[in-house]
């Protein structure tokens, strides 16, 4: 398997790109950027320098991946949604010595035209719903909306939303995958079924 990328994309030289990746029409890959196998550019995405993009991600139409943001394994970016690396942008003033770090963990969603603010950790399979501002650091599994996002949830792994309190103590199996989810101490852990 080896990397397709469409001829009117553009990949500079030094990017690192894994096997298996696609990089669609009019795309942008910056010499610095370091993106895993199997991983699904659309059109007009645009990855910068100092940016990670893990194993499997996909990032949808119209996605700008700037320095210093770190995609997980598995991250889903959705169409034009959009990241930040500086917090206070000025055109006449340069701040890229203020460029904060963002970490998407692994198997995260960001929907359609979300925003995540530069600074913030979303956490693994979280689920941040289309639109959504994201200002700061997002649990694991929390299912989070509206503006500035607020969560109203947890989500499995899989994709669907579960049924546990948003506070309190609880366990739920997942019907499609027989993972154990735990609620405790407004913390979700999950048991694997395979393990």
């Amino acid at each position: 398997m080896s990397v397709s990328i469409h001829p009117s994309a553009i990949v500079d030289a030094g990017a690192q790109i894994g096997e298996g990746t696609r990089v669609w029409h009019f795309a942008h890959v910056c010499s610095g950027a370091r993106i895993g196998k199997d991983v699904s550019l659309g059109q007009n995405v645009f990855v910068g320098n100092r940016v990670v993009i893990g194993d499997f991600c996909k990032v949808q139409n119209n996605v700008s991946i700037y320095d210093n943001v770190t995609l997980e394994e598995g991250v889903f970016c959705g169409p034009s949604m959009v990241f930040t690396n500086v917090y206070n942008p000025r055109a006449l003033i340069s701040r890229k010595s203020e460029y904060r770090d963002t970490l998407i963990r692994r198997g995260a969603t960001l929907g359609a035209n979300c925003t995540i603010i530069c600074g913030v950790t979303v956490g693994s399979f979280a689920f941040i719903g289309a639109g959504a501002v994201v200002k700061k650091d997002v649990p694991d599994f929390a299912l989070m909306v509206g503006v500035p996002a607020r969560q109203i949830g947890w989500m499995s792994a899989y994709g669907e939303r579960l049924s546990l309190p948003l506070r309190g103590d609880g366990t739920e199996v997942c019907p499609h995958t027989g993972d154990v989810y735990t609620l405790s101490a407004g913390r979700l852990a999950r048991q694997a079924a395979d393990q």
